[in-house]
């Protein structure tokens, strides 16, 4: 018995010791040599660094004081991503990994009030509010952490106050309410009065009409929304020679700079590009005059996600990522669009477009279109991830030279030609009605490529998500081997649905 109760306590002090060695060791690696957080300059100039020096920055990549420090500069809210995988369906114990997350939280900060600001439904991905350098670092070592990155960290807005930019600038953010009348040799007019872009004439789209019109196949476009003021993208949206299809406005973005806030301001765009993108891929071919999209007679199912095209801040990053996972729990649509993104990844939305991908959707993003500080970047996310396929314009009559203010590089898929030698770029409806305007950079380019697979899915409505891309690439212009910059270029249209 004696002996019994010997081995049991030399296991009990084995054991204590053990843990004591445990507490030494993690108040060790606790220890803080940078106990103050970087500036927003510094912060902005280390990423932009980065980005010129490696091409790419990502905040997994980055120390525990550098990503506390973004943290702290923006409003203190972190987005945590966790589990083996982004589905939270396909992790049994995602809700336990979720609560030992929340204890570590606790634990550090010290409080258990006003931590948690949102657990996505469908994807291993929360919003926490954080304040201390230690938490993060716990975070970061623990085993189910995928990543943990600032949620509201303004790097756009931070750069214009550094540059001394009006915040508001039409030039970076890709908004307009302007109208344009057209010059007559951008378009071709087509029954029954409709105007048929330049750029139709350059991808065969016009002949490609004769066997598609994109009609049965529905594309989700994620951007800032759809104008209340333009008929055709509304009531008549079966106009002229477009008809038995539908549009579904739809918003999931919150209009605040506070991240605790919630209501959402909406559906209708207040910007001008998500209506200009409509526009393009696909607007009826009416009998008034107005600009035709590529796929006249496809659906649309529109998010209004952003305020505009740079995905800065809290919501507009947020309602990406929202938009993604329900456009891809949407059996309906078999493709998205999106002409917008940011210089770096940003988890939850890299989430919700593996989680989009995951459901079959055949994903295009913007490569990118320079503002006045963002001309050393190459192409942006999420257009570089292998999920999406990403789309830059090109210059009229070439398949290898990028509009002046659009990206390319290995990343891209596809191109666009979408700027006239008169510089005069792609017509499209206006915000207003009867009213019309040019659109331009590797925006529209995305969006017209999104309307080109529409024809081609709705020509071959059984085909997979890859047999309709493998027949783009068959049909465009550096096929089988793709160029170093510009991927497989210009889309011959008529080609690709014979």
């Amino acid at each position: 018995m004696k002996k019994h109760v010997f081995y049991l306590l030399m296991l009990f002090f084995v054991f204590t010791a053990c843990n004591r060695d445990d507490l030494q060791n993690l108040s060790a690696d606790m220890e803080i040599t940078q106990k103050d957080p970087l500036s927003a300059k510094q912060i902005n100039e280390k990423i932009n660094e980065t980005i010129k020096t490696k091409g790419r920055f990502s905040w997994k990549g980055s120390s525990d004081h550098f990503v506390w420090s973004a943290i702290f500069q923006g409003n203190k809210i972190a987005s945590i991503g966790f589990g083996s995988s982004f589905d939270r369906s396909q992790t049994p114990d995602s809700k336990s990994i979720e609560s030992e997350i929340l204890k570590t939280i606790e634990q550090y900060e010290g409080k258990k009030d006003r931590i948690v600001l949102s657990s996505d439904p469908y994807l291993n991905q929360m919003d926490v509010a954080i304040e201390k350098q230690e938490t993060v670092i716990a975070l970061r070592k623990m085993k189910n952490i995928r990543y943990v990155e600032p949620a509201d960290y303004r790097y756009f807005e931070n750069e214009r106050k550094l540059n001394g930019t009006a915040k508001s600038s039409s030039s970076s953010s890709g908004c307009g309410f302007e109208s344009t009348a057209l010059s007559a040799p951008d378009y071709t007019t087509v029954t029954p009065n409709a105007k048929a872009p330049w750029s139709f004439l350059k991808h065969n789209i016009i002949n490609a009409w004769s066997y598609s019109t994109g009609a049965g196949i529905t594309i989700g476009v994620i951007d800032s929304g759809v104008s209340s003021e333009q008929s055709l993208l509304g009531s008549g949206f079966n106009n002229g020679l477009s008809s038995g299809r539908s549009i579904s406005k739809n918003g999931v973005y919150v209009d605040s700079i506070w991240p605790w806030s919630t209501g959402y301001d909406g559906s209708a765009d207040q910007c001008g590009h998500g209506t200009s993108m409509a526009s393009a891929m696909a607007a009826p071919r009416n009998n008034m005059g107005q600009p035709v999209g590529v796929a006249y007679n496809a659906n649309l199912v529109t998010y209004r996600a952003a305020s505009n095209v740079v995905l800065d801040g809290y919501h507009e990053q947020n309602g990406v990522k929202i938009a993604f996972t329900e456009l891809g729990n949407n059996a309906n649509v078999k493709i998205i669009s999106m002409s917008m993104g940011h210089i770096f990844s940003v988890g939850k939305i890299e989430d919700g477009v593996k989680y989009a991908y995951s459901k079959g959707k055949l994903i295009f993003c913007a490569g990118g279109t320079s503002t006045s500080f963002t001309n050393f970047v190459g192409v942006i996310f999420p257009a570089w991830m292998p999920e999406t396929q990403a789309i830059t314009g090109v210059k009229e009559n070439t398949s290898n030279q990028r509009c002046d203010v659009c990206h390319s590089g290995a990343e891209i898929d596809f191109t666009y030609q979408m700027e006239r030698a008169s510089g005069n770029s792609v017509p499209v409806l206006s915000y207003y009605n009867g009213q019309t305007d040019y659109v331009g950079g590797s925006s529209v380019a995305t969006a017209s490529t999104a309307g080109i697979a529409a024809l081609v899915w709705s020509k071959n409505p059984s085909w997979t998500r890859d047999q309709v891309l493998n027949k783009m690439r068959q049909s465009a212009t550096y096929y089988p081997t793709p160029n170093s910059d510009y991927g497989y270029g210009n889309i011959n249209v008529l080609q690709a649905v014979q």
